[in-house]
């Protein structure tokens, strides 16, 4: 997938463009808090300021959105520098309107956070570094210049020193913690729309190849008749034409195309070769199934049951979901990647529950990611990967795909090292690596007769 193993530092890149809409209703907002306060500030506080440069400045605002919204469509996004130069426009609007008000005497010197929180959100890191410089270097300066407030009897308004301090302080805090929070929480949002799309695409991918299936094993069902019917006819034709020996070869070329089309059919419809598996199949085919494609990576996959039989009953028959096998699928290779010589997968059932485990004798996952296998973009799952698997960057996609997918169908996964649980039981102590469990509720994963029979469909009668 395109832009899987984007990184924190690619969020906001070019295909991350922001809507010029969102940015002028956002401007139109602050255009009228501007308003407001000066407003305010004349006709009911008496405060004796610049209005004219204040609403001068205002006024840039307001001029440069009416500009944006005439002369670009309404469907225009902006590109990183852009966006940039229109942030970094407000702050400095922002920040003349600061000085003709006070400076940081003024309660709202603290909106100068507001341009960096929208950087952090929507532009790149190198981007919100340099806006939350600004800002930084802009409240600084207004410290010490500005043009003081002013009652309408000449008494100047301002905050004493200490507090002054406090208040440049606290937007310093402001502006770093929240430039970092806000980047934080934007880049895990991007990361997890990644990988739930990098999920669908599996999902469908899987769906595909089992629709696929499914329809060359019918088309082979369909095709059975008339194919039988040809190779009769045309070994009755051969046995007819003895005497003409040109037209006896012809008919059994027809008979050797016929077989030869049978063949064909049979090894395009390996997935559904049987029509009861197109929608169901005994749990321990189905654990087959995913593990068919790491069977033959010179690892030793090992499937056992161990389930008493006895008392729960013969094996379940369950449905063949795409997600269920897409998932198993990456758990397993998952062990096989990082296992040394072996890997086990264990089956068990009883009346209400189906469980599967998926173990290997690796290293096992690091301690301190156990709390958060399943996440995407974990960076290792053990030391030695690199060495292990060449070029593989092991941010953790294909185990949040696997769990994703196994949660959708109703199952719960557990995530641990085998070594300390099995060191002691008889047969179990080569499992020292990685331990996966799923479980399903039994209704969730089983198949009954009657939606096998509809996966079927009717016999239809063939006259002759």
């Amino acid at each position: 997938m395109a832009h899987t193993h984007a990184t924190s530092q690619e969020f906001g890149s070019g295909r991350q463009s922001v809507p010029l809409r969102t940015l002028i209703m956002l401007r139109w907002w602050a255009v009228t808090g501007q308003l407001a306060a000066l407003l305010v500030a004349q006709y009911v506080l008496g405060l004796s300021l610049a209005f004219g440069l204040c609403y001068f400045v205002v006024g840039l605002s307001i001029i440069s959105n009416v500009t944006a919204y005439f002369v670009f469509p309404e469907n225009k996004r902006l590109s990183q520098r852009e966006t940039l130069l229109v942030v970094l426009f407000d702050m400095l609007q922002l920040s003349v309107l600061l000085y003709l008000t006070g400076g940081l005497h003024n309660p709202f010197s603290i909106l100068i956070v507001g341009p960096v929180t929208v950087s952090a959100s929507a532009l790149t890191a190198g981007s919100t570094i340099f806006l939350g410089g600004t800002a930084i270097l802009i409240t600084s300066l207004l410290t010490r210049f500005y043009m003081p407030l002013t009652a309408q009897n000449g008494q100047l308004l301002f905050i004493p020193d200490l507090f002054l301090f406090g208040n440049w302080t606290a937007i310093l805090i402001a502006v770093v913690f929240l430039g970092v929070y806000s980047r934080w929480i934007v880049s895990e949002m991007y990361a997890m729309s990644e990988a739930l799309q990098a999920t669908q695409m599996a999902l469908a991918r899987e769906q595909k190849l089992t629709d696929l299936g499914g329809v060359v094993a019918a088309a082979a069902h369909e095709l059975g008749t008339p194919l039988a019917t040809i190779k009769l006819t045309s070994a009755e034709l051969a046995e007819e034409l003895d005497d003409h020996p040109d037209l006896r070869d012809d008919a059994l070329l027809i008979r050797e195309q016929a077989d030869r089309c049978r063949d064909i059919l049979r090894s395009m419809g390996r997935a559904g070769k049987d029509d009861l598996h197109l929608r169901r199949a005994p749990l321990s085919a189905l654990l087959e199934e995913a593990a068919e494609p790491h069977l033959h990576r010179g690892k030793d996959i090992r499937f056992e049951i161990v389930a008493d039989i006895a008392h729960a009953g013969p094996q379940p028959t369950v449905l063949r979901r795409p997600e269920i096998i897409h998932g198993l699928r990456n758990l397993i290779q998952n062990a096989v990647d990082f296992s040394r010589n072996s890997v086990w997968i264990d089956s068990e059932w009883s009346d209400t529950n189906i469980t599967v485990r998926i173990m290997d004798d690796g290293r096992g996952y690091p301690q301190q990611f156990l709390g958060r296998i399943g996440e995407p973009f974990i960076r290792r799952r053990a030391a030695r990967s690199d060495a292990q698997r060449p070029g593989y960057e092991g941010m953790g996609l294909g185990l949040f795909i696997a769990k994703t997918l196994l949660e959708r169908s109703g199952a719960d996964l557990t995530f641990a090292n085998g070594s300390d649980s099995f060191r002691k039981r008889e047969g179990y102590s080569d499992r020292t690596g990685a331990f996966v469990e799923v479980s399903w509720p039994r209704s969730r994963l089983e198949s009954d007769d009657r939606q096998g029979r509809q996966s079927l469909g009717d016999n239809q009668l063939i006259e002759t």
